[in-house]
């Protein structure tokens, strides 16, 4: 069985005696764990204040080997910034011959289940490309608020308002990494007045469309839509009603903080 490639991704080879130490210590999810068994892992790479940086899948494949899968638009900065970091850690990061393949239902030997939900279904990592999409992976990620890189995510992002502990892509008891501090306090001492929700949507505006209430007020910025829906960053304080993104109307479903 082939899953469909995933054109819009790279597939680096991690290897080195302290590869998952070294990412155990940069990003938001327990990464020991795949030292037991093959699996992916969602995490985040933050800035020192908590910051969106990146995301990406980390998996252990069958036969041992690690790999990183991330966007094509956020990978060579990633690189560049977990180098940094690298010093003289016995890890490397290369680029993979595997292709990342992505598909739903019966799952084809070796693949992994995604992480963050079940309606993702499953990945494989293959030296063969994958089938051309036909998936509408948009209405899927819209109807269960799952951001995407370099969409829904960005530089001014926050992983709890984001779902990443909704979506298993941060682990509270692993210890520190870059931006730890700032996530557990959000976590621990403040209640969230902001997040990704969906929204339905009757017309369109653009990705990064400001929202504003009836009265003018800004209330959040649109994303990704998806038949007659939509992921919104929103101010849940001014999120009743009927709101605006650009020609677009919207009304919050009061799903997915």
């Amino acid at each position: 069985m082939m899953g469909e490639t995933a054109a819009d991704r790279v597939v680096w080879s991690v290897t080195g005696a302290e590869a998952l130490p070294f990412l155990q210590g940069l990003v938001s999810n327990d990464v020991l764990r795949l030292a037991k068994a093959p699996g992916l892992v969602w995490a985040a790479l933050l800035t020192p204040q908590g910051k969106y940086l990146a995301d990406f899948l980390i998996g252990r494949l069958a036969d041992g080997g690690l790999v990183i899968d991330i966007k094509d638009s956020l990978a060579a900065a990633t690189l560049r910034r977990l180098g940094m970091y690298r010093l003289r850690a016995d890890v490397q990061i290369t680029p993979s011959p595997l292709t990342a393949q992505r598909g739903l239902g019966a799952a084809p030997e070796g693949a992994l289940p995604d992480p963050r939900h079940p309606a993702l279904g499953w990945r494989l990592y293959s030296p063969d490309a994958g089938a051309a999409p036909a998936i509408d992976w948009d209405a899927i990620r819209v109807a269960h608020v799952i951001p995407e890189s370099g969409v829904d995510l960005t530089e001014e992002t926050y992983l709890l308002e984001a779902g990443f502990e909704r979506l298993h892509g941060v682990d509270f008891r692993k210890g520190c990494y870059v931006g730890q501090e700032v996530t557990a306090r959000m976590k621990h001492k403040t209640e969230l007045r902001k997040g990704l929700v969906r929204v339905r949507v009757e017309g369109a505006a653009p990705v990064g469309t400001d929202i504003v209430t009836s009265e003018g007020k800004p209330a959040g910025t649109l994303y990704t839509q998806s038949g007659g829906h939509g992921i919104a960053h929103l101010r849940l304080d001014r999120a009743e009603g009927d709101l605006r993104a650009g020609d677009a109307v919207l009304r919050w479903e009061a799903e997915g903080v």
